[in-house]
């Protein structure tokens, strides 16, 4: 029999990176482009306005990635080096503090002390780090690779309702930026929850649901001050 223990969850850091930026470059460019459309300015800026708002937005994602998982790094570390403090210094006590956790977790007390014991003799600082702290290599992302990751994602996606402006005409250009943003939306959400191991229909419905959501409010006030011709 072909059993398979695939796990999806070491690919949750650079999913998340890369559907966040994604979408958020696909439906920020998008509803500021139908946006500043629907308000009645000449089709001719909107190019601009949309380049500068992927430059803008892929800036703000790389900075906003590198800074979250770098803050979550420096807490991580602190965390980690009073750990080792309070291994340094009061060994015994650490060891039962391992084994109350095991016996929490449906270990017999002696069969919880024993593994304890055993895994502060081969991984001390590991053992507390996973079990008590919750911190493992799969938890800890690098804040580059974050950074990169969501700004190259965001400008992929942001290309999408850019390009639009481009190739379709301006009486067509809002339906036309709506349904291909839409589109991806389905695509992105189809294949990111594929990858992650989700329900694909489930991803799909939740990015087309909020990406909707934002054009749709992003008309509704481009309309609302609208500029006279």
């Amino acid at each position: 029999m072909d059993y398979n223990h695939e796990h999806k969850a070491d690919r949750i850091g650079w999913i998340r990176a890369v559907v966040m930026g994604a979408n958020d470059g696909i439906v920020s460019t998008a509803s500021l482009i139908v946006g500043i459309a629907a308000a009645g300015i000449a089709a001719d800026h909107l190019f601009v306005v949309g380049l500068a708002a992927l430059v803008a937005g892929a800036m703000s994602m790389a900075a906003g990635e590198y800074v979250s998982v770098s803050s979550q790094t420096d807490i991580e570390q602190a965390e980690l080096a009073l750990e080792q403090q309070h291994i340094d210094e009061n060994w015994t006590a650490e060891v039962h503090e391992l084994a109350a956790i095991y016996r929490q977790r449906g270990l017999d007390n002696e069969l919880a002390l024993t593994v304890a014991k055993r895994l502060m003799e081969v991984d001390p600082l590991g053992s507390h780090a996973r079990d008590e702290l919750g911190i493992t290599d799969l938890s800890q992302s690098n804040p580059l690779q974050a950074a990169f990751f969501s700004a190259l994602s965001f400008s992929a996606g942001a290309l999408l309702p850019l390009l639009t402006v481009l190739l379709f005409a301006p009486a067509m250009l809002i339906p036309a930026v709506v349904t291909i943003s839409l589109l991806s939306l389905v695509i992105l959400g189809s294949v990111s929850a594929h990858v992650g191991g989700a329900p694909k229909i489930k991803g799909a419905c939740r990015v087309l649901f909020w990406g909707g959501l934002a054009m749709l409010v992003s008309m509704g006030i481009g309309y609302l001050f609208q500029i006279p011709a």
